[in-house]
């Protein structure tokens, strides 16, 4: 076993070839003449044997056969092999005939001969192999293995999982089986195991104490792949996924990195992509303002900006280590000299009028916002300030300087809003919308749900929580939320701003919602632990302003198709600027009586559709 552990040296791997080889011209005269063959075929074969071995030899050198660890064969050093031998074999053949035309019509050897040694030495170089690689996979089980796997997916991909799995010594792991849908495959075996149908993976994983599920179909579709892990976490084992492979080290698949199913992969809908050109013909050369860039959208706004090549992107938040920590990466990255970071609230009127003036930005994308609906509830007058005037400022502002187009980012939150924060971004909306009518620069929203692993969010929350043993706590069993990643969300906002001409509010189409006591469960299903015995989930009740479900479009809106599919223009009620002007100044004019009850009541006439949850606010008129 020891031997078996070490590298067999190239040199002994040679020799053993080169042997097999004189054994395989040997046996090929003794089948040839039964045995007895005569004197003059013996001295036939004396005299070629250094050709031979010269051309043998020269084929092992070219094709590098002796360079492969043995106990990790694979099928493309048996395909080496085939190459190198049968090369070799048409370089004796056409000796053989240049012999016989242009010598004395006689063949140095028998053709006979030349094809038997040919089937023998690679019959037996490749039994050789497989050999030794069946012995090592034998003897390695019992002292190595520690954790037992299912592979699903029994094509080329879950061949090479399989592979990659033992040719890694340090892997420790055990290939039970594979589970793959097309009956054809079913019943049969694939290196050496047996492929099953689904239906038998809860007697495959009961039956041989299977620990872990690896997902090795590339390019499986999402609602499949999302239904199969569902399905696989209910037995209670973890689940793996391939990478695609285009990240494969070399173009070949390590076993390291086979890496645990993220929490995205569970949404049940293709990953939106959007059309880069609009944002490359936009982007290219420009300056670009980012206000909130250190948040997770707006970093990773910042992100995808720099790879379209802008003049500068200005990173701007007042979020002093969070953006300490964006400059390293970005430098880290290689964007030295691309981006310029500035520290600045954008409620102070004078020091963003100044920061306008000097850097003379072309594309505003507007991120800075209050945005976890408890605490907004509970401090409405910093929500109104940030939110509303903080966006009125930066509009102002825009079209002062002469700004092409502003982005502004909402929320699903705005729609119908039940809380504070909602309505002040539902306000926002109304106002810069309004301000597109009287302006020459372009003003646009993007509307989208929950961000998974944002700042704050559901899923680093749960994790958190899982971390520390439990328990979960989830507000309602009923509660639903649309999701997106951060990439996704990101691309929306660039796309909305190089497709708008003004006054739009985009929405994205995000397939259905999902239910967050399924996610809380799932999530603790894919640590390896189990619900209510490991975690447990607690619903404590709606928070105030609370929604139990979340909609991207109010009642009163219709949505319009775009050229992508995933885009819809919200067709919303439009108001006089005038109008929406004087109300917004009032409502920020009671910012220093610190006077909430009197904000949120004006924050209602603004925007009648707010109907808050908070019993604090529930009593006021929004019609006074």
């Amino acid at each position: 076993m020891f031997i078996l552990k070490r590298n067999t040296p190239r040199w002994l791997i040679f020799l053993l070839d080169t042997f097999i080889c004189l054994f395989a011209f040997a046996v090929s005269y003794l089948v040839r003449f039964e045995f007895a063959p005569p004197a003059i075929e013996i001295e036939l074969a004396r005299a070629f044997l250094p050709y031979f071995l010269i051309i043998r030899i020269s084929s092992f050198f070219i094709g590098k056969t002796y360079t492969g660890i043995i106990r990790f064969t694979s099928s493309q050093d048996t395909f080496r092999i085939f190459k190198v031998i049968t090369l070799g074999t048409v370089v004796i053949s056409i000796l053989n005939f240049s012999n016989y035309i242009l010598a004395d019509k006689t063949f140095l050897i028998p053709f006979s001969i030349v094809v038997l040694e040919y089937l023998i030495t690679l019959f037996s170089m490749i039994v050789l192999r497989i050999g030794v690689k069946l012995l090592y996979m034998e003897l390695k089980k019992p002292e190595n293995v520690n954790k037992r796997v299912i592979i699903f997916g029994a094509g080329e991909s879950g061949l090479i999982t399989k592979q990659a799995i033992d040719r890694d010594p340090r892997s420790k792991i055990e290939v039970i089986a594979f589970i793959d849908d097309n009956p054809g495959k079913q019943g049969k075996t694939l290196d050496g195991k047996s492929i099953h149908s689904r239906e038998k993976l809860s007697d495959l994983i009961a039956q041989n104490n299977v620990d872990e599920v690896i997902l090795a179909i590339p390019n499986l579709e999402v609602k499949q792949k999302s239904l199969f892990i569902n399905e696989a976490l209910r037995y209670g084992v973890h689940l793996s996924n391939i990478p695609p492979i285009s990240q494969w080290t070399g173009g070949q698949l390590s076993a390291r990195q086979i890496r645990e199913i993220r929490i995205e992969e569970l949404l049940g809908r293709e990953s939106i992509m959007l059309e880069s050109r609009h944002v490359v013909n936009q982007i290219n050369d420009k300056i670009i303002l980012v206000t909130g860039a250190a948040g997770s959208i707006g970093s990773e706004l910042v992100r995808q900006l720099l790879r379209y090549n802008p003049r500068k992107v200005i990173v701007l938040d007042q979020a002093e280590t969070p953006v300490f920590l964006l400059e390293k990466e970005l430098l880290n990255l290689g964007f030295g000299g691309k981006f310029e970071v500035v520290l600045g609230d954008v409620c102070n009127t004078d020091r963003m009028r100044r920061m306008m003036h000097h850097f003379q930005p072309q594309i505003v994308y507007h991120a800075a916002a209050y945005k976890h609906v408890p605490l907004m509830e509970e401090n409405p007058s910093v929500a109104i300030l940030t939110n509303v005037h903080g966006t009125r400022v930066m509009a102002d502002l825009s079209e002062e300087f002469g700004i092409e187009t502003f982005v502004f980012i909402s929320t699903d939150k705005a729609v119908n809003p039940t809380n504070v924060m909602g309505a002040t971004k539902r306000a926002a909306e109304i106002y810069i919308q309004s301000k597109d009518k009287e302006s020459k620069t372009a003003f646009v929203t993007t509307r989208f749900g929950n961000v998974l692993g944002s700042n704050g969010s559901v899923i680093p929350t749960f994790q958190q929580q899982i971390r520390n043993g439990g328990p979960i706590t989830v507000t309602h069993p009923e509660v639903t939320r649309y999701f997106m990643t951060i990439p996704e969300a990101s691309r929306l906002v660039l796309e909305a701003g190089a497709m708008s001409s003004g006054g739009e509010i985009f929405a994205f189409d995000m397939g259905e919602s999902i239910k967050i006591s399924d996610l809380a469960k799932n999530m603790i299903r894919l640590s390896g632990l189990e619900v209510d015995r490991d975690i447990e989930i607690v619903y404590t009740g709606l928070r105030p302003g609370e929604k139990l479900f979340e909609e991207v479009l109010n009642d009163a809106e219709v949505s319009m198709p775009t050229h992508h599919a995933k885009i819809l223009r919200a067709k919303v009620r439009e108001y006089e600027f005038e109008e929406v002007n004087g109300k917004i100044h009032q409502l920020i004019s009671l910012f220093d009586t610190q006077n909430n009850i009197e904000m949120v009541r004006i924050l209602k006439q603004l925007v009648p559709e707010y109907i808050s949850s908070n019993s604090d606010y529930t009593q006021l008129d929004s019609t006074s």
